[in-house]
């Protein structure tokens, strides 16, 4: 490794230029200067940690208005602390127990369904029942002495922060709102609709550090979810965050208090109409630069979106997004496929990129608006007729045994191919904990299955490319997120004896 601009190069890793957004598989943002110095100077010196969220805390308190404030590593991590530090109250033998609630008074976490999602698994985590609502009349009936916490997302109505936190209040329940990439308002719009705490992701349009998030509200609340973090030993030891991202993370917020925003959003439009300038004039390309409403909080960022018509350049927005992300300099775009103008269903086809500016850093505009000209520029042909697919080597309608094998376990699956239609199958994905519809294709004796199991707060879905051999497939396993297995499916063999089946006369005589 070499530190300085090719440090990732140096281990045969080639960077990203953000266009995409705060995504943490890319790396989500890049810190603020400000950021990094705070943090340079802080890794430099020991400190109580005690001392320094106490110190913190109140710094935070007195920038945003909140009543206390906490830095945790990730807003996730935030999330899985309060939900600890609730349930426990404070009380560190009960603490020491989590996940274990046997003889707990307050087990359970109510949920709106449009709220349930993957980052959830930071409060199921301590072990609590959710209680997932539909309606807000659901919501008072669900509320009982078991009640721990409500936990939301913002929305509309009727799942306004103001909504939820009207009944919660009442009852004496406390409200978790998760804001993890909105901007931060200050005073806070969450706080004052009646939430408790509001959790941000450090790591995104705060620009703080990747690895912490903010956590604002009830001191009462954020002093128990300290209790329950590193350097405490309990059930959230593991989300330990250092002294050098809690004075990083301040420093973040320092910095949005006193930022030109208006300043920002400018030069972020700015960029664009770069990019947007250098596309100008090329045949069929539409520009839009569009800046986001007044008020808007959630990834509020200015965004191009670059249409054309796909039979005039003879490249789609998706092999545009493939070739800016695989080719250097890399660059991550969002992509889009429509018909017609607006809701209509006719007319020429188009299809587009998305261009988001607030993660790019000074220069990016250039590079990107060169990129994107050169390729949709470039001379092509016409792209060929989808060839038909070969006729299948054999018939693989049945039922299929099959062994995956993960990092490191192996696991016993089912597919059951109830139909064959030509090249297409369609049938049922039997896993150890659930079954789901299965459709795919075989051309030849190349074969490819789809399944997506679907939960509250959850998503798998798994594509099986492999090839037939008699009656044996073997291959991958893409996993999305989840990465890459290896699969064997064979299928089953019934026994081949005949046998007529009888009719009892009566009831049994013996047994």
């Amino acid at each position: 490794m070499k530190p300085g601009p090719q440090i990732y190069q140096s281990i045969g890793v080639e960077p990203i230029i953000n266009c995409r957004g705060t995504f943490t598989i890319i790396g989500a943002s890049i810190e603020l200067p400000e950021v990094r110095e705070a943090m340079e100077y802080a890794c430099q010196y020991n400190v109580q940690i005690d001392e320094l969220a106490f110190g913190v805390g109140q710094r935070l308190a007195e920038i945003t208005g909140a009543e206390w404030g906490m830095v945790s590593s990730g807003c996730a991590a935030g999330m899985n602390e309060v939900t600890a530090g609730i349930i426990a109250g404070g009380n560190p033998e009960k603490l020491i127990r989590i996940p274990n609630l046997e003889g707990f008074e307050k087990t359970e976490v109510i949920i709106p369904r449009s709220s349930r999602n993957v980052y959830d698994h930071a409060i199921r985590n301590i072990g609590v029942k959710i209680i997932t609502i539909e309606t807000i009349e659901e919501l008072k009936k669900a509320i009982t002495p078991r009640t721990a916490m409500i936990y939301m997302m913002p929305g509309e109505e009727p799942w306004s922060v103001k909504s939820v936190a009207d009944i919660a209040k009442p009852a004496g329940v406390p409200l978790l709102v998760d804001a993890a990439a909105e901007r931060l308002t200050i005073p806070n719009i969450h706080l004052a609709a009646g939430a408790s705490v509001v959790a941000y992701s450090g790591g995104k349009v705060i620009r703080g550090p990747q690895c912490a998030g903010l956590l604002l509200g009830s001191k009462d609340v954020l002093m128990s979810a300290w209790q329950a973090s590193a350097p405490h030993h309990g059930p959230c030891r593991n989300n330990k965050v250092g002294r050098e991202e809690m004075i990083g993370m301040l420093a973040a917020v320092e910095a949005w208090a006193t930022r030109d925003h208006k300043a920002e959003m400018k030069m972020w439009v700015s960029w664009l109409n770069t990019i947007s300038g250098k596309l100008n004039g090329i045949p069929s390309v539409q520009l839009d630069v569009r800046e986001p409403k007044e008020g808007a909080l959630d990834n509020a960022t200015p965004t191009l979106t670059v249409t054309w018509d796909p039979t005039k350049l003879n490249i789609t927005g998706q092999e545009v997004a493939d070739e800016l992300q695989t080719t250097k300099p890399r660059v991550a775009v969002g992509t889009g496929y429509r018909r017609g103008q607006a809701a209509a269903q006719s007319g020429p086809p188009t299809t587009s990129i998305t261009v988001a500016a607030y993660m790019m850093g000074p220069g990016n505009d250039k590079i990107v608006a060169e990129r994107i000209r050169e390729i949709l520029t470039r001379k092509r042909s016409a792209p060929k007729a989808e060839t038909a697919m070969k006729a299948p080597t054999a018939q693989i309608a049945g039922r299929w045994d099959v062994d995956i094998e993960f990092y490191t376990s192996t696991s016993k699956h089912t597919f059951i191919i109830e139909r064959q239609d030509g090249n297409y199958l369609y049938g049922t994905h039997k896993g150890e904990f659930a079954t789901r519809e299965l459709f795919g294709n075989i051309d030849g004796d190349d074969v490819r299955f789809q399944s997506r199991y679907s939960a509250p707060g959850d998503n798998v879905v798994m594509t099986f490319h492999g090839k037939l051999s008699g009656e044996t497939i073997t291959g991958e396993i893409d996993m999305v997120e989840y990465i890459n297995a290896k699969f064997t499916a064979k299928k089953a063999t019934f026994p081949s004896n005949r046998q007529r089946i009888n009719i009892p006369a009566g009831r049994p005589l013996s047994t």
